[in-house]
């Protein structure tokens, strides 16, 4: 029934761009907060971004300056925009959603991200 489905990945060169999409559904994502997170091969799960409902932002350090998290909640979508992208950053990408009240939380299927000359 909820369903947090990712799109937008794929291969970018070091200094490229990319934009991740993340469409819920059998949610309304007005009442959630919403974040980006990245797992690497061998490491644990971090944070990228989140935002919140009403549309206060944070990042990693080590993408502040580079990506930018926004939301369109008539469209039920929250987006990563990563720019200046560094080897570094490559790793799969989830999508996470938590209600402010009930706190249900869920995941999407996660996105790979490769950035490699």
């Amino acid at each position: 029934q909820v369903q947090l489905v990712e799109s937008g990945g794929g291969l970018v060169q070091p200094g490229g761009s990319l934009r991740l999409s993340c469409v819920a559904s059998g949610m309304i994502i007005g009442f959630n907060t919403m974040g980006w997170y990245r797992q690497a091969p061998g490491k644990q799960r971090e944070l990228v971004a989140d935002i919140t409902a009403g549309g206060g932002t944070s990042s990693a350090d080590s993408v502040k300056g580079r990506f930018t998290i926004s939301r369109d909640n008539t469209k039920n979508t929250v987006y990563l925009q990563m720019n200046s992208l560094k080897p570094e950053d490559t790793a799969v990408y989830y999508c996470n959603s938590r209600h402010i009240y009930s706190r249900a939380e869920y995941w999407g299927q996660g996105t790979q991200v490769t950035v490699s000359s």
